[in-house]
């Protein structure tokens, strides 16, 4: 049994380097305080990093995402010192970063308690991401062990494309991270019902955090709606509806954390014991369809 956190981020203004520590640090420990070993913060967390850019510059869109350059690896470093402080494992969202071939990545990274294990970017862009925005896809998919169980993560419009979920977890992940962030209610239900189904048609589990709140000092942030949520398939042991546990609303005032367990092995159990074996018989089926 492992006891999970999944943040309904509120986008805040911290318009120093001191205050965002802070607040970074406090939210963090307030999952920790009810046992949380594993926190997930939404896609685009890190671009609440544009706050102490000048007010032109974190207005602007892509002058906002060149601005927090510099700031990028003092932001990874106290993600670290935060996993190793209180010997856990934090997926702090994601940031666009800017890589040697002069395109911006949305990028999430992985900390625990003994430090960095690695990175996921994201690989399909929406369209605001790639018309808008000019964020390039990245390559490759990673699975990641730590003592929990095996870790992948699918940043926000990854979880709705089926075959991405499908090779994690043939790569072994048991539980996949959903960082996301959706201005709709159509696109948080987007994210939301493909979280559920890869939980559904690969026998895993899903964790997702979102972005919420108005920021309307950000164009990248401006509007955010979405709930935090936990998902595994509905079988044998299992919730009948597939959700362990989900937030009550899709605006909070502020940041709140989704705090719950889940036993992976009884997900694990699932594939072995279930009433369906929708991961073992997809393979048989599409042979069968092609």
């Amino acid at each position: 049994m492992i006891r999970v956190a999944a943040c309904q981020y509120a986008i805040e203004l911290h318009e120093s380097w001191e205050a965002y520590a802070d607040h970074l640090q406090g939210l963090c420990a307030e999952a920790v305080a009810e046992g949380a070993q594993l926190l997930l913060l939404p896609e685009y967390a890190g671009l609440v990093l544009s706050g102490q850019l000048p007010a032109g510059q974190r207005g602007d869109l892509k002058g906002s995402i060149a601005g927090i350059q510099p700031l990028i690896e003092p932001w990874l470093t106290l993600c670290e010192s935060i996993a190793r402080r209180w010997g856990i494992y934090l997926q702090p969202g994601s940031v666009p970063v800017l890589d040697a071939d002069g395109r911006y990545r949305n990028r999430a990274w992985l900390f625990g308690p003994d430090g960095l294990l690695g990175h996921q970017d994201k690989l399909i862009m929406t369209r605001f991401e790639r018309e808008q925005w000019d964020i390039a896809p990245g390559q490759g998919l990673w699975v990641f062990d730590t003592t929990l169980g095996r870790l992948g993560i699918l940043i926000c419009y990854d979880n709705e494309f089926p075959l991405l979920a499908r090779t994690l977890a043939e790569g072994g992940a048991d539980l996949i991270l959903a960082p996301s962030c959706t201005d709709t209610v159509a696109g948080y239900h987007r994210v939301r019902i493909g979280a559920q189904a890869r939980a559904l048609e690969n026998q895993i589990a899903v964790l997702q955090s979102p972005t919420v709140g108005l920021a309307p000092w950000s164009p990248a942030l401006d509007e955010n709606v979405g709930k935090a949520g936990l998902f595994v398939p509905p079988d044998h042991g299992m919730p009948g509806d597939g959700v362990v546990a989900e937030s009550e609303c899709l605006t909070p005032a502020a940041s709140r954390w989704l705090v719950c367990n889940i036993d992976l092995d009884e997900v694990r159990r699932v594939r072995q014991e279930g009433q369906v074996f929708t991961r073992r018989d997809w393979p048989e089926q599409f042979d069968r369809v092609l």
